[in-house]
């Protein structure tokens, strides 16, 4: 083989991986593409627990089937991250609320209730909602999340390589979770999926706008008894 025949040869190959490169990449792309269109199949208010579902089995298959995915530092019982302020799409916090109304006890929903008007106040107080560090209030005393199951999408979406990093940022001097590396295609996924539910809003005439989620909760779940009560008693009663 000449000099040239080598460079031939070499030239070839790579010009025909990289081919292949760019037809693998524009593939990857409509993964993305196709996940929303498959969210447009479902419509409010089924809509979240669908796609929240749909999410999840997208991501594990991202994780079982493309090569090279990131080794999360993730466990049970890892919390830095439920102390970042969270917002929710349309329809998710009332699947959650159906949860709670399901599971929790009266006296659990009491207590719920009280931690979630302590989250609302301080996110309306905040200057920057963004940067604002408080426990959530789902958050079990095991720092266990007590909504795994229906927990939102940015919770879902939010993964680490590193819980000394996820401290750093978040009891640290970091303001926002962005210094936290992602998995780009899990969290894009995510991220599709809460596009979906704002898009699904939207079609029906309704506000496709993000809440808090303690702010959001807040309104979907009825008051408990002692909620109620606590309220009539602040509220001066009228005379005729």
């Amino acid at each position: 083989m000449s000099a040239q025949d080598a460079i031939d040869f070499v030239s070839d190959n790579i010009a025909e991986v990289g081919e292949l490169m760019r037809s693998l990449s524009g593939r990857y792309e409509a993964i993305f593409g196709n996940f929303r269109s498959a969210c447009g199949v479902v419509c409010l208010p089924e809509a979240a627990r669908d796609i929240a579902d749909l999410a999840g089995a997208a991501s594990a298959s991202v994780y079982a089937h493309i090569p090279n995915q990131p080794l999360l530092a993730c466990s049970s019982g890892c919390a830095a991250c439920c102390h970042l302020y969270v917002q929710v799409p349309p329809g998710i916090a009332r699947m959650m609320a159906d949860h709670i109304i399901t599971h929790f006890s009266p006296d659990e929903r009491d207590a719920l209730q009280g931690r979630l008007e302590v989250a609302a106040a301080a996110a309306r107080d905040a200057d920057d909602p963004a940067r604002l560090r408080h426990r959530c209030p789902l958050l079990g005393a095991d720092n266990r999340c007590t909504v795994y199951d229906v927990r939102p999408l940015s919770c879902r979406a939010f993964t680490s390589r590193s819980v000394t990093r996820c401290n750093d940022v978040v009891f640290g001097e970091i303001a926002d979770g962005s210094g936290v590396e992602q998995n780009a295609a899990h969290y894009r996924i995510h991220m599709e999926a809460t596009f979906a539910l704002e898009q699904a809003a939207r079609d029906r005439g309704l506000s496709a706008q993000q809440k808090g989620l303690a702010e959001a909760l807040l309104t979907e779940l009825p008051a408990t008894d002692k909620s109620a009560a606590a309220k009539a008693q602040s509220t001066p009663s009228s005379t005729a």
